[in-house]
This record gives C-alpha cells, sequence and structure tokens, in this order.
C-alpha cells in the first residue's frame, strides 16, 4: 500500500508537476455531474422524461431497476406511524446530539436571514418565502441525518411551509431509521423512499402521489446532480453538491496525524471527490503520507477510503504558500482546510474561491458537517467559484417594490418617455404621458 501512496506525493520543480495539477483539477470537476450530452447524460435525460409522462409508474420502474426494491405509488410515502417509531427507538443521547445541532443551525441561519428586512421606500424590495421545496438526501454509503438537518433547517427558518424529503430505499427497502427519526423531530411528515434521477423528476415535475416542488436542494452523486441540472429552469436548485471533496493548505508546523485524519474522512465517503493537502513543507508531506498509511489500516472502510486515495487525491509540495493559496483558489473546492497557525487568518483573506473555510488545527471538517451551524450543503467540482453554501436565504425569493406619487413621476416623466420611444415602445411613452394630458 505504501508504493501505491507514494504516487499521490509529488513536489515542485519535479516532471510534469503542474500539469499533475490540472489534471487532477479537471478529474475533480469531473465527479460533480455528466456531461450532459455522454451517454450517462442521455440516460438522465429518459428517466426523467418518463417520469414527466408516466409519473408513478416510471419512479416504481427505476426504483426497481436501481434500488432493487419493488414499490407501488402507495408505497413510496413513509406513514406517520414509521416515522414515529423511528423517532421513538432512536438512541436518547443521539437524539440529543440532533437536537444540540439543529439548534446550533438554527440559530446561525436566522442571524444572516436577509428576509428580516422589511423596509420599503418608494423603490425597494419585499422577500417571501418558497412554498414547498423538496431535499435530497443520499442514502448510498451511509446514513446522512446531519443532511436532514443541514437542509431542512435553513428552509425552515426562512418559512417554507411544505419540505418534502426524498431517499433511496437502502435500508432493508426503505430509508434509515435515524434519517426518519431526524424528519419527526423536525416535523417533516412527507417523506418518501425515492432517490435518484427519478426521485429528482418526481419533485420536479410531479406525479399521482408526489405534488411538484418549488425548488430541490441537497447533495447527490453525480446522476442525482446531473438531474438537477437538467431540471433547473422547471424548479430552482441549490447548487451542484456533489462527491465531498477537501483541499488542506499547511506548513511545517501543522500535525501530521490531524491532517492524515482530515483527509481520510472525506476520502471514506463513497464515492468521493477527493483529499488534497497543498504544503510548503516536504518532511510535512511525508511525514502525512506515512500517518495516511498507519491510520487507513484502522478504518472500517478501508478499502474504498484507499481507492479514492490512489483515484483522486494529492500531496503537493510547493515552493512557498503563495502557490499553495493560487492553486487553492484554482479548484474551488467544497472543503477548504487552512492549518498555518498564526498565518491561517491572514492566509484566509487572500482565498476567494471556496465552499467554507475551516481555520486552524482544531476546526476539522466535521464541525462544520454536524454542528457549527452553516449548512454543509456546498458547491463541490469548482463551482465554489460561482455558487455558495446553501442557507436561509436559497429559500425565499425577492419582489420589487416600486411606489411613485404624481410628483415623482412627475419630475422624471421626459427621461421614461424619451427611453421608451428610443426603443421604439410607443405604448411605454403613452402610459406615462396620458396621467399629464390635462397639466
Amino acid at each position: 500500500m505504501k508504493n501505491d501512496l507514494q504516487k499521490i506525493l509529488i513536489t515542485a520543480g519535479s516532471s510534469n508537476f503542474a500539469g499533475k495539477l490540472y489534471v487532477l483539477r479537471k478529474n475533480v470537476a469531473g465527479l460533480a455531474a455528466f456531461a450532459q450530452s455522454g451517454s450517462e447524460g442521455k440516460k438522465i435525460a429518459q428517466i426523467i422524461r418518463d417520469v414527466e409522462k408516466q409519473g408513478d409508474k416510471a419512479v416504481s420502474r427505476y426504483t426497481q431497476t436501481f434500488d432493487k426494491v419493488k414499490l407501488t405509488g402507495s408505497q413510496f410515502k413513509i406513514s406517520s406511524a414509521q416515522l414515529k417509531a423511528a423517532h421513538k427507538n432512536t438512541d436518547k443521547k443521539l437524539l440529543a446530539s440532533i437536537r444540540m445541532a439543529i439548534a446550533n443551525v438554527r440559530k446561525y441561519q436566522r442571524n444572516i436571514f436577509i428576509g428580516k428586512n422589511k423596509s420599503f421606500g418608494d423603490t425597494g424590495i419585499k422577500y417571501t418565502p418558497l412554498n414547498r421545496v423538496g431535499i435530497c438526501i443520499p442514502g448510498a454509503s451511509a446514513p446522512l441525518p446531519s443532511t436532514v438537518i443541514m437542509t431542512a433547517v435553513p428552509a425552515q427558518v426562512a418559512g417554507v411551509k411544505e419540505i418534502v424529503v426524498i431517499s433511496p430505499p437502502r435500508f432493508n427497502g426503505s430509508i434509515h431509521p435515524v434519517i426518519l427519526a431526524t424528519c419527526f423531530e423536525l416535523g417533516i411528515t412527507d417523506v418518501f423512499r425515492i432517490g435518484g434521477v427519478q426521485a429528482v423528476a418526481a419533485l420536479a415535475y410531479g406525479t399521482e402521489t408526489i405534488m411538484p416542488v418549488d425548488m430541490i436542494a441537497g447533495p447527490g452523486n453525480q446522476w442525482v446532480s446531473t438531474a438537477k441540472k437538467m431540471v433547473f429552469g422547471k424548479v430552482k436548485i441549490d447548487s451542484i453538491a456533489g462527491p465531498s471533496e477537501v483541499l488542506i493548505i499547511a506548513d511545517k508546523n501543522s500535525d501530521p496525524a490531524y491532517l492524515a485524519a482530515d483527509m481520510l474522512s472525506q476520502a471514506e465517503h463513497a464515492p468521493a471527490g477527493g483529499s488534497l493537502l497543498f504544503t510548503d513543507s516536504k518532511t510535512l508531506a511525508e511525514n502525512v503520507l506515512e500517518q495516511l498509511n498507519k491510520q487507513i489500516q484502522l478504518l472500517s472502510r478501508k478499502k474504498q477510503t484507499l481507492d479514492v486515495l490512489k483515484k483522486s487525491s494529492l500531496i503537493a509540495v510547493f515552493k512557498s504558500l503563495s502557490p499553495c493559496i493560487e492553486w487553492a483558489n484554482k479548484f474551488a473546492t467544497e472543503h477548504l482546510e487552512i492549518q498555518c497557525g498564526k498565518r491561517s487568518g491572514q492566509i484566509a483573506q487572500k482565498i476567494v474561491n471556496a465552499g467554507a473555510i475551516f481555520l486552524g488545527e482544531y476546526s476539522p471538517v466535521a464541525v462544520g458537517d454536524y454542528f457549527a451551524g452553516p449548512s454543509h450543503t456546498l458547491p463541490t467540482g469548482g463551482c465554489a467559484k460561482f455558487s455558495s453554501a446553501l442557507t436561509s436565504n436559497d429559500f425565499i425569493k425577492s419582489i420589487s417594490v416600486i411606489e411613485y406619487d404624481k410628483n415623482m413621476l412627475k419630475k422624471s416623466a421626459d427621461d421614461i418617455i424619451r427611453l421608451a420611444r428610443a426603443e421604439g415602445l410607443d405604448a411605454h411613452a403613452k402610459s406615462v404621458k396620458i396621467r399629464f394630458k390635462e397639466d
């Protein structure tokens, strides 16, 4: 294994150093979603068309094909009794931790919520929450109750009335009980045991048993992310939140055991977008590599984690920290950790592209994943260059408010009329002029 992992360590000045970074950057970006013109993209488009036309029948067929679970439309929804039972049977200490996480997220999302602004003038803006939102909860490799919290709570803070949760039936033909318990804790009753492309299509277009939504949020694999891209326009989407990824900037004073643990914490996802370490210390890089080899032996997901490290991870040694920062901005990673002691804050000021920044050696990604407050639903695959973390502000829309009195319109009338006539829109000009025909 050591020889295999040795290949992920590259050093500035070595053969094709920049080329290897560019290739990895391209590969990481490709992990977020499929090309819509490719074979996978065409399959996804066909599934979406089938669900749009055939409704529950198509959802049932594709659920049996991909999840190996046979369900009729009437069996999609989790009953209130099942939600209650899952909550009742969940470990009480785990429930207490879930409640604390919910409280932290709710507090943070309320603090940053712009919908509180109710002030208007002659021109202003009105914020209104979306009415119905669908949330994707992955179920491929592990139950993710944290994703329920990180997506549903921001929507609740925004004032969304109807929240629909979808998750594939990967646990005994249904959804893992801890996910159901979290939904019950949050008062979410519309929970459907369907996932994948067919579930995204059902949320976007509606079926006999699932009413369409206004927005689809939540992370997913390449199939789900591509489906979200394809239904965008019919509904709003949050971002392309695909396979999880981390990039760490560290200097010689960082703890190699911490760095290796943080790289492994993202690499254990399946699928995963990779774990990267950028440093200016060759010694640190070698020590981290040694720690990876040691720590991976103790993981329950050893095989799949090793596969991620070999295929989409890298330890890159630069000549200084400046190019580390430059390349971090090029990668625009989902999670960016900065472990450079007192310089961490200064380095963070130079970061312009990242989903979330974790400062210092005691801020591992896991703190953000579960507890700190900001949502862990983040843009991946370089989308952090133009997209942001999911927040309560994503679940509202703005309506412009304009109110002119007679004097204000009269003062602006000539300019408005002049602009309208320049565009050849005579009726626009007359709609202003008619109000002053007797003046």
